[in-house]
């Protein structure tokens, strides 16, 4: 099974699976650029001293422009690699980190408000921060969250609509049931 299928219970379906979005990747991308570039640079005028300096100057530049690469680019990129928000029918499960992996699942029947907030630069990107507040203390913020607006709706949906509502043509007869589909949980005791 692909993650995050092997989290989902049975009869549970993913609405969205989201990374954060890649503008958390700018600037190691542009650090990647000017640690390579340094490198050549300083490598080219190691070339120029004396033996055996040369060799010691290109290991350390060689050392030296590694760390800087997995400090700054390659540990970011694990990190946003390894970040999920998922929305389920069921839960907001938010999973993140590599050797420490952090997690938390937010049942919909929980979920007291849902909103979202994005500055002039997220809306640029097409990202924002949502904010789901539980019945937790404080609300849980999730930051840079692509199409915000879009996962906002879909747990509002969840949370305080019925997603089998808007069957348009497929409805039978108001209050009916479309028969490839099986009534909501919820639904299933109230007589329908």
């Amino acid at each position: 099974m692909a993650y995050p299928d092997d989290l989902l219970s049975e009869g549970e379906r993913v609405i969205t699976h989201k990374h954060p979005h890649f503008k958390m990747l700018i600037f190691p991308v542009f650090m990647l650029i000017v640690t390579v570039g340094a490198a050549i640079w300083l490598a080219l005028l190691a070339r120029d001293l004396d033996a055996p300096w040369n060799l010691v100057a290109l290991i350390a530049i060689g050392v030296v422009g590694l760390v800087l690469v997995v400090w700054l680019v390659l540990v970011p990129f694990v990190r946003w690699r390894t970040t999920h928000f998922i929305v389920t029918t069921d839960r907001v499960i938010a999973r993140e980190g590599v050797i420490k992996r952090t997690g938390i699942d937010i049942p919909m029947a929980r979920i007291n408000s849902v909103r979202f907030e994005h500055g002039l630069v997220d809306r640029i990107f097409g990202c924002g921060t949502l904010i789901i507040e539980s019945a937790s203390d404080e609300p849980l913020t999730f930051d840079d969250i692509p199409r915000v607006e879009q996962v906002h709706t879909a747990i509002y949906r969840q949370v305080n609509d019925n997603p089998y509502d808007d069957f348009g043509a497929t409805q039978a007869a108001p209050g009916a049931w479309p028969e490839q589909q099986d009534p909501p949980p919820q639904a299933r005791g109230r007589g329908r």
